[in-house]
């Protein structure tokens, strides 16, 4: 079993304020279960979004955490706006979580590059 989407956002909320970062939620999803959408807003300008990794990815011994993989990487915020408004027509359940922060390394676990 997996922690909750809500439970997991807090605590990725609660982290970056303590690094000396920003983070809001720009939407709330599902409690138990809502797919998580990283957005980090850069100084420059430049956003990167983070999203799910594919299930298929997980291996028996990662099934309490959570695998992130990068959607879209230092682009601009007219495309993570587009990125993002397709993710929330697909699944009106997901969470959309802004950071500002240097690097999002450190902060979630990331899949392997294939």
């Amino acid at each position: 079993m997996r922690l909750r989407s809500d439970l997991f956002v807090s605590a990725l909320v609660r982290r970056v304020f303590s690094q000396g970062g920003y983070a809001a939620v720009l939407h709330k999803g599902t409690p138990e279960a809502g797919a998580i959408f990283l957005r980090q807003r850069r100084r420059d300008g430049r956003e990167t979004v983070a999203g799910p990794a594919p299930q298929s990815l997980f291996g028996e011994e990662d099934n309490l955490g959570r695998l992130f993989e990068l959607r879209l990487v230092e682009g601009e915020a007219e495309a993570a706006d587009a990125l993002l408004a397709r993710e929330r027509r697909f699944d009106s359940d997901c969470w959309i979580v802004e950071l500002e922060c240097e690097s999002l390394d450190g902060l979630v676990d990331f899949a392997p590059e294939s």
